[in-house]
């Protein structure tokens, strides 16, 4: 027979919100919570029970997955603000604090002794499969835990995604999700400017896609999440950018990259280039965007490098 669990499930955003909704339908008990009362909705909508305040969802819970935007507002939840107990003082003694948020390696790892401090236990599991993948439970999560710890946690994540990694201790899962997307990151900009040049040489999207998708050129940001329509029916690209993966999100895992970058003294060249390009595609309008849009970022500018007519974006000339 399952084990049940009871779970507080705070941050219902666009990745929370099915992710939460798996668990209610895997039979978990579920208390959710959310700042934005649109996102509280949308949850109840969904199926999730609401509660009133952060607390409230906590009381009783014997595990607290929190999915928020930064470390900054992990660590505020947990200690509390403004004189205001926080999270891990609300919770019943023995509590697991699953956190599936994107942060730094360094911040994990603070919110780890926090909540052990506390009398709790803590596991950081940042996910990778975006919105389709969180509807879909086909999320991976890389797991940073001692092994007590993960294996107590392995049947709620195997619910939400069908990939689970255990990457190592406090802030593995955080590492390994930075060096994910740092790869992710370069090799998007890469294909895109790939398929801008192709534009520009002649060739068909189409044309490029079957012979990179078959040659050394194969990566996920081709073949998965190609950055133009048609070649992969279900990519973003076919839906005017909708995420899928925000640029807004993409800026963010790129800078916690650069900062662990700096911090180990590694001596990364891309990584910080591909951290600017995307804090400028969010600055101008790319926040909303799927990731792969950056593509219309690069045939802009080359349009206004050249000063002359922009190619048809089938990839014949005009």
């Amino acid at each position: 027979m399952p084990e049940y669990r009871s779970i507080a499930f705070l941050g219902l955003g666009h990745m929370g919100t099915p992710m939460a909704a798996n668990l209610v339908k895997a039979g978990h008990r579920v208390a959710g919570f959310d700042v934005v009362p649109a996102a509280r909705d949308a949850a109840r909508a969904a199926g999730i029970p609401v509660s009133g305040s952060p607390r409230e969802a906590v009381a009783g819970a014997d595990v607290v997955l929190t999915m928020f935007p930064s470390g900054e507002h992990v660590l505020a939840a947990y200690q509390g603000i403004d004189g205001e107990p926080g999270l891990l003082a609300a919770a019943a003694p023995g509590t697991v604090f699953l956190d599936c948020s994107t942060i730094n390696v360094a911040e994990a790892r603070e919110a780890a002794a926090l909540t052990g401090a506390a009398g709790h236990t803590f596991v950081d599991a940042p996910v990778s499969g975006g919105v389709v993948g969180a509807g879909a439970g086909t999320l991976t999560f890389m797991v940073g835990a001692p092994a007590a710890g993960f294996a107590d946690i392995l049947p709620l994540l195997e619910v939400m995604g069908k990939r689970v990694v255990h990457c190592g201790d406090h802030g593995a899962g955080q590492a390994a999700k930075i060096c994910n997307n740092l790869i992710l990151g370069v090799s998007m900009i890469a294909v895109s400017e790939a398929f801008v040049l192709g534009e520009e040489l002649g060739l068909s999207h189409q044309a490029l896609f079957d012979v990179a998708s078959a040659a050394s050129g194969q990566c996920w940001a081709l073949t998965t999440n190609c950055p133009v329509p048609g070649p992969v029916p279900g990519s973003p690209a076919n839906r005017d950018y909708l995420p899928g993966f925000a640029g807004s999100l993409m800026a963010k895992d790129l800078n916690l990259a650069v900062n662990a970058l700096r911090s180990t003294g590694v001596a990364g060249r891309l990584g910080p280039l591909a951290a600017e390009i995307y804090d400028t595609f969010t600055a101008e309008g790319g926040a909303s965007r799927d990731f792969s849009a950056i593509i219309t970022d690069i045939r802009a500018r080359s349009e206004q490098e050249r000063g002359a007519a922009p190619a048809h974006h089938d990839g014949s000339p005009e």
